[in-house]
């Protein structure tokens, strides 16, 4: 029963795919079809930001300004599609409630509001974030972080929507993953967000990709951990339900306490020699 209710149906998948992607896609489509579409969109944006980025070679900081877009871009679709995902969990019924449909609203139009305005800013060959130019780059960074709260806010909202509502097939431990990790998103999320808001990461290229800083005043891979807690808790307890589900609670909490310490250590160095821009 178990490995029957965390895997995709075995169901051919529209549009004639077949294999193991294709009944994934068709599995996102049924379980929320607005959130999986924003997703594909978000990643059919990175095309041309990579073209730009082999073209443009403006920097910002030591980075080229398209990385950020990049990042954000592929940071939203798998935020949207991991909420795609555990919208399944509900009964058919409940994926239209009020509740639902309020956190598709807020990721597709706080999602697309971030990532343009991103875009944008890279086009222009100007900062989106920590921006003091001038009043109006101030507001628009005060309203992305708005946006990203509120995003952020929904997985408590749908934490909730599954704790209460899930269907009756679904594994316990699968369960309180998905709602754990939901919580937990928000909570170490938000809670690395609030003080990186006011602390801009050293300059320079940083690790490849990822452009992180490890040696201190970098508070990015504690953001990133505790805001990917909506994939790392969920991964934990799938594979805990299907290899050791007569230890699941148990297990469950050794490894959100393994992450949460991972996180208070990422912010821990990030906060040495971190420093926080002056009010504005």
């Amino acid at each position: 029963m178990t490995a029957r209710v965390l895997s995709a149906p075995s169901r051919r998948a529209p549009g004639g795919l077949s294999g193991l992607p294709g009944r994934v896609w068709g599995e996102l489509l049924h379980r929320q079809r607005t959130l999986t579409l924003f997703a594909v969109a978000m990643l059919l944006a990175m095309l041309p930001a990579l073209v730009a980025l082999g073209l443009d070679d403006r920097l910002l900081r030591g980075v080229s300004v398209w990385v950020k877009p990049l990042k954000f871009m592929s940071s939203v679709a798998l935020f949207a599609l991991s909420t795609a995902w555990f919208v399944g969990l509900l009964p058919q019924a409940r994926r239209g409630s009020r509740a639902v449909r309020t956190v598709v609203g807020i990721i597709v139009g706080c999602g697309t509001v971030e990532v343009a305005y991103i875009a944008l800013q890279a086009a222009l060959g100007q900062a989106s974030h920590y921006s003091r130019v001038d009043l109006l780059h101030v507001i628009a960074y005060q309203i992305m972080g708005a946006g990203a709260l509120a995003m952020m806010a929904t997985q408590l909202v749908l934490a909730r929507e599954i704790a209460r509502h899930s269907a009756p097939e679904v594994a316990p431990v699968w369960r309180d993953a998905v709602v754990l990790g939901l919580v937990m998103t928000f909570v170490l999320g938000v809670g690395a967000a609030a003080p990186l808001s006011a602390v801009q990461p050293p300059s320079g290229a940083g690790l490849p990709f990822l452009g992180w800083h490890l040696g201190g005043g970098d508070l990015r891979p504690a953001h990133f951990i505790g805001s990917h807690a909506q994939q790392f808790v969920p991964l934990a307890g799938w594979l805990i339900a299907r290899r050791w589900p007569r230890h699941g609670r148990a297990l469950l909490a050794i490894a959100a306490l393994a992450l949460t310490v991972l996180w208070l250590a990422a912010m821990w160095r990030g906060l040495q020699g971190a420093v926080f821009l002056p009010p504005g």
